[in-house]
């Protein structure tokens, strides 16, 4: 299981917002890349990047800052947020991510995600974001009534073959991930996911590791990394059991 930190950008600063609430915004660096280099040179191995202001306004708005961070550092980098078309998703890749995180368009538009999977399948993940067990998208603006596991069965008849799941109601708040929220996706997922969510703590982590679930393939971590509450290489140390 892999460690990705979290680097979302708004208003071209690396930010943490709390349960997606664009009005309550903390801003932990000026420039996304002092993140980047800083989270790698701690031993990140992958890095997940978020275009808050393109998941908002529905094209991206930060793909220069993309490009530097894939340029400066030696990991992959996934990135998701605003990425609604094939052209937009064409241009992530051509900005140096290693792999796009879907969102809103893979539920709204069959043709999009037919196409993108066909094109891209291995570097596509789509993101499940959660708000108590329901769908919201929209960078999390629009909230809908449809139960999150009917979202991933019907994704994975698509052709859909990893995940990212994110717990809205935790993002930002550090009140630790729901295990038994944890459990529940991955007996729906057929393929793979990673967790996104509250996590806090190197016991958090550890737990996580613990449940044993062989499809969970990383966890996102952002604020508790910010807030300097562990480091890099000792959340990475927890995930593989040595911590």
């Amino acid at each position: 299981m892999i460690l990705l930190p979290a680097i979302d950008i708004l208003g071209g600063a690396a930010v943490r917002l709390a349960q997606g609430d664009f009005g309550a915004s903390t801003v932990y660096d000026e420039d996304p890349l002092d993140a980047a280099q800083r989270w790698v040179s701690d031993g990140a191995r992958a890095l997940h990047v978020v275009d808050l202001d393109g998941a908002r306004d529905g094209t991206p708005v930060n793909l220069a800052q993309v490009r530097r961070i894939a340029a400066a550092v030696g990991v992959p980098i996934q990135v998701g947020g605003g990425l609604r078309t094939a052209d937009s998703v064409a241009e992530a890749l051509a900005a140096g991510a290693a792999r796009v995180v879907l969102g809103t368009a893979a539920y709204r538009d069959v043709d999009f995600l037919d196409r993108v999977l066909a094109e891209h399948r291995n570097r596509v993940l789509v993101s499940v974001d959660a708000r108590n067990g329901r769908l919201a998208t929209s960078g999390w603006t629009e909230q809908t009534e449809i139960p999150v596991g009917s979202v991933i069965e019907t994704l994975g008849r698509r052709g859909v073959s990893r995940f990212v799941y994110s717990s809205i109601e935790r993002d930002g708040t550090l009140s630790g991930p729901d295990l038994d929220e944890v459990s529940s996706v991955a007996g729906t997922v057929r393929g793979s996911f990673i967790y996104s969510g509250g996590v806090r703590s190197l016991a958090d982590l550890r737990a996580l590791a613990g449940l044993r679930q062989v499809n969970l393939a990383g966890v996102i971590v952002g604020k508790a990394l910010y807030e300097q509450r562990f480091t890099v290489a000792e959340a990475q140390a927890a995930l593989n059991g040595r911590e």
